[in-house]
């Protein structure tokens, strides 16, 4: 991995100590408190005792570092190639005010690099600064259990107005469009952020308690995964936001069960047909007939 959450967590965490040693002498609690504010919960079984026993020697007895100069961890070529690539995707401008370039450096990957079979072409338009603008004023909505006053334009060009509570967003791969889960006063809304022309904070008061969210419709679907080519890491990390569990049933043979949105049961399907015969779905039967007819469909193309 390039950057990984799970392991530079520790070297933060020595860095913060080292940081505030060379500030002022340090004691075992602010060394405890500063392990278990930064790291995990299992880190202090054996970051704590590395430390105060002196076997890393960056921290003396008294509490002083024998170091001198604040830590510091300069991003690698490779890294700083990562983050202009990162920076080419349009939807990075829906969290950042400012995109930054690396003007010495080449870009690991462009768009044009790779290419997206089974997505449709209409997504929403990431460089549109009201979409901007309301995207931002949605997310933010959420961090703060906000209402917000949202006028939409149905399929028939009507403009609609109603006061929701946003919940979250989603972003549907296959579609190439963010989706809005709120709740509404009647019944929950779920809201595609493109059909979005106005959105603005709710300034009334409100009672929360009567706002009803989304019933999301959940299914589940299991199949036998053989894993060949590498085949079961790649699936768990290509279905990784989905609740699932897996179950081995013998050497390079496995089990595993989706929990899943009705809203995106074509984007799992076509996800599953990518890994070809490595995945055979063995229920529901209905989820194992649209497999079929997909199929049957591809035959008959010549695919």
């Amino acid at each position: 991995m390039i950057f990984s959450e799970l392991y530079s967590a520790y070297y933060k965490t020595i860095a913060l100590i080292i940081r505030r040693a060379i500030d002022h002498p340090l004691d075992k609690n602010e060394i405890r408190n500063i392990v278990e504010s930064n790291a995990f919960q299992e880190s202090l079984l054996y970051l704590e005792p590395a430390i105060l026993d002196e076997k890393w020697q960056l921290i003396t007895s008294d509490g002083n570092t024998p170091i001198r100069n604040v830590p510091d961890m300069p991003l690698t070529l490779l890294e700083k190639r990562w983050i202009k690539a990162v920076m080419l995707d349009p939807r990075v401008r829906l969290f950042l005010d400012d995109t930054f370039d690396l003007p010495d450096v080449e870009p690991l990957f462009t768009p044009e690099d790779y290419l997206v079979f089974d997505k449709y072409n209409d997504g929403d338009d990431f460089h549109d600064e009201t979409y901007i603008k309301n995207f931002r004023m949605i997310l933010d909505a959420i961090k703060n259990e906000s209402p917000l006053v949202i006028e939409t334009e149905n399929r028939r060009g009507k403009i609609l107005s109603k006061v929701v509570i946003p919940r979250f967003l989603e972003y549907s791969e296959k579609d190439d469009k963010f989706r809005l889960y709120a709740a509404g006063r009647s019944f929950g809304e779920t809201i595609n952020l493109g059909r979005i022309r106005k959105c603005e904070r709710f300034e009334g008061a409100i009672d929360k308690r009567k706002f009803k969210d989304v019933r999301q419709s959940k299914s589940q679907v299991v199949f036998l995964l053989y894993d060949t080519r590498n085949a079961l890491e790649r699936v768990l990390l290509h279905f990784a936001h989905f609740e699932k569990q897996a179950e081995k049933l013998e050497e390079n043979l496995y089990k595993i069960t989706i929990i899943y949105n009705k809203d995106d049961e074509t984007e799992l399907e076509i996800r599953m047909l990518s890994y070809g015969p490595m995945i055979k779905v063995i229920e529901p039967e209905s989820f194992v007939e649209q497999i079929r007819s997909r199929l049957r469909k591809q035959k008959s193309c010549g695919v």
